[in-house]
């Protein structure tokens, strides 16, 4: 990121207020960790969000009895729908490694992860029911490493 000065032009520069040098780190360190925070929410909003897909996928799958070439046809379509309207980071392979992590993430493991900060609420016999109970925020919980650790 550049950094902006004001522009001055000819101006000499002007005397600092006392403390400014406080103030301005201060400032400094605060919107810099404000920034650190909103990349780690965004980056455990996305993890949660293509965790979602991939379970989305699995459930397509599993409803249509993971026919020869029904999976293909499925990736395919999401890839270039989901292309075309959010743009890159939805091929095919993207898509697969969404479905794999899913598996590799099962519900009951998210449900005794958020078991604690959710009351015990959560069923783990069927994803639907879990997911609909979760929002994207409470599922990011879950995530707190950006999906391409």
């Amino acid at each position: 990121m550049t950094k902006k000065t004001p522009a001055a032009a000819g101006a000499a520069p002007a005397a600092l207020p006392a403390g400014y040098a406080g103030i301005h780190g201060g400032m400094v360190e605060m919107l810099d960790a404000a920034r650190q925070a909103a990349a780690r929410s965004v980056n455990a909003l996305m993890t949660a969000s293509y965790w979602e897909i991939g379970r989305r996928i699995v459930e397509a799958e599993q409803q249509g009895k993971r026919r020869a070439g029904y999976g293909e046809q499925l990736m395919a379509r999401l890839y270039a729908d989901l292309t075309a309207q959010f743009g890159r980071g939805f091929g095919v392979n993207n898509l697969e490694n969404m479905r794999r992590f899913f598996l590799a993430y099962p519900v009951s493991e998210i449900s005794q992860t958020l078991s604690g900060k959710l009351d015990n609420e959560l069923p783990d016999e069927k994803s639907q029911t879990v997911s609909g109970k979760l929002s994207l925020a409470e599922l990011a919980q879950v995530f707190t490493l950006p999906w391409s650790a």
